[in-house]
């Protein structure tokens, strides 16, 4: 039962330095990232990670 609640993958990392940067659980709806999705490069390069968080909320909301 443990191992459900730590099973988590990468979805994102550094090019730089190859520190972690975005994570997702694999079977509940969180995911996370270390760095500023609304800031650049470009105004639409992050946007799918607010749609997703708004699509968790509707999907989650308890209705």
């Amino acid at each position: 039962m443990v191992s459900y609640y730590l099973t988590s993958e990468v979805t994102h990392r550094n090019l730089n330095d190859g520190t972690i940067e975005g994570i997702r659980h694999k079977y509940l709806p969180v995911f996370s990232v270390q760095y500023h999705p609304e800031a650049s490069p470009g105004p639409q390069e992050s946007a799918y990670l607010f749609d997703e968080y708004i699509d968790i909320m509707r999907t989650n909301r308890g209705e």
